[in-house]
């Protein structure tokens, strides 16, 4: 049905002089089916990470190799993010999420079967293309579904995801590994599962309220009399709804929010690449161990993030400016995050690293609020190119830090010196969420 036979529609089966309809809520429903999808993400892109000690064994990889195959995925990840930001732009979320969907569930299914280095390293190259379009568009929906009083829950829901696939990946694959003798099948059955899922998400997502049969007109209402007054203020500030990039590079805001991004990545990919061998190798867990580990760790980033979320709306809803409450929240993040690090450094107990890791995972998915940020700088109109820009941004750190650490572990036979990484890209985070302005548009 499109936008104007819905509005038509509408308008027929509203009785006159009836009182108004409770607003439905179906925006919540669809990202509850956006975590589900980035969770499944992270299920399949921390694979190799779990099943990293035999892979490593059974194809003889050294450590650099291991760091670069690693990294694979993040090579073409990183490279798709703006033009995949412009896809979604100018073709809507709907599509560009429905297509990568599918298409990294069977290059997941593919890395499976492959039978050396060049032939996963291929794999998860097509992995990085086929799953760039996610969280871009997932963004992109956080502007067109969301009240911008809700865009921290619609943010920090989105990308709660990550945390909650690598953990609930870290048992889901080390018990199909289990079940099946192998990490060959597993691989194969996670990337069909999530091909399927595509199905789905075709099926309920739409690009605009206005054009899901389920949403009333309050639910429809309430988001478009907010989304006039955004930009009825942006405009007063200067900005415009015209589609552009270049524009964006002058704005210092633009440069904290991918640095930001890059930091918050720095530690999060890094953990997630190389914390299972982490705690295999210098901690000496067995593969069952592993996985729980795992599941407590990124389980702990999961609901950290849940909570960052809501309490950001919260202080919102009570008055308190956006940057006092982002600088104060992240802020209070990047601290508690650095010294999280630094205390894993000097801990000899296994089951201490694993808590103070937990803890380091609680407070950096606060950071996953930053999938707001798009929205807050570019309007609707750009939060696809913007959240593309970040994310490219981001898996800048995806791209070196799996090979960084790889480098540091084989020159120095410790991951001492891959934890003070983290540490050092815990500090660029917190420069830049204090430095980024989260009150207003960019006037471009």
């Amino acid at each position: 049905m499109s936008l104007q036979e819905r509005l038509s529609h509408q308008s027929r089966t509203q009785p006159a002089g009836s009182a108004p309809a409770r607003r439905t809520n179906v925006r919540w429903t669809l990202f509850v089916l956006l975590l589900v999808l980035v969770t499944v993400n992270y299920v399949d892109r921390g694979s190799i990470s779990v099943a990293l000690p035999l892979i490593q064994k059974e194809f003889g990889l050294s450590p650099s190799l291991t760091g670069l195959l690693l990294s694979a995925f993040f090579w073409s990840y990183a490279l798709m993010q703006v033009p995949v930001g412009w896809l979604i732009d100018r073709f809507g979320p709907r599509k560009v999420i429905t297509a990568s969907c599918v298409g990294w569930g069977t290059a997941t299914a593919a890395s499976g079967l492959t039978g050396g280095f060049s032939g996963m390293f291929a794999a998860r190259l097509g992995i990085g293309v086929a799953e760039a379009g996610v969280m871009p568009a997932g963004g992109k929906l956080n502007a067109l579904w969301m009240h911008p009083k809700e865009r921290g829950r619609g943010a920090t829901i989105l990308d709660a995801g990550a945390p909650l696939g690598a953990g609930v990946g870290g048992i889901l694959i080390t018990g199909l590994i289990a079940l099946f003798g192998g990490w060959r099948m597993s691989f194969v059955i996670a990337g069909l599962l999530t091909a399927l899922l595509g199905i789905a998400i075709w099926w309920y997502v739409r690009d605009h309220p206005r054009q899901h049969r389920s949403v009333n007109d309050a639910e429809a209402e309430y988001l478009e009399a907010a989304h006039r007054a955004e930009d009825e203020a942006a405009a007063a500030g200067g900005a415009t709804a015209r589609r552009a990039f270049l524009p964006y590079l002058k704005f210092r805001s633009f440069w904290a929010m991918c640095f930001g991004w890059l930091g918050f990545n720095g530690v999060f990919y890094g953990l997630l690449t190389w914390g299972p061998l982490y705690l295999s190798q210098a901690k000496h867990f067995k593969l069952a161990s592993i996985g729980w580990s795992t599941f407590a760790i990124f389980g702990a980033g999961f609901v950290g993030e849940i909570l960052g979320g809501l309490l950001a709306d919260r202080l919102r809803a009570k008055g308190h400016g956006a940057n006092l409450v982002m600088r104060t929240l992240l802020g209070v993040s990047s601290l508690i995050v650095a010294s999280g690090l630094v205390g894993v450094t000097v801990v000899g107990s296994p089951m201490a690293a694993v808590v103070l890791l937990s803890v380091v995972l609680f407070f950096l998915r606060w950071v996953g609020l930053f999938w707001s940020v798009p929205a807050t700088l570019g309007g609707r109109t750009n939060a696809g190119m913007l959240g593309g820009a970040m994310n490219l941004a981001g898996n800048v750190a995806g791209i070196g830090t799996p090979i960084a650490v790889g480098i540091i572990v084989g020159a120095t036979g410790s991951y001492t010196g891959a934890l003070l990484y983290f540490v050092v890209s815990a500090v660029i985070m917190g420069i830049s969420v204090l430095t980024l302005d989260y009150s207003k548009r960019l006037p471009v």
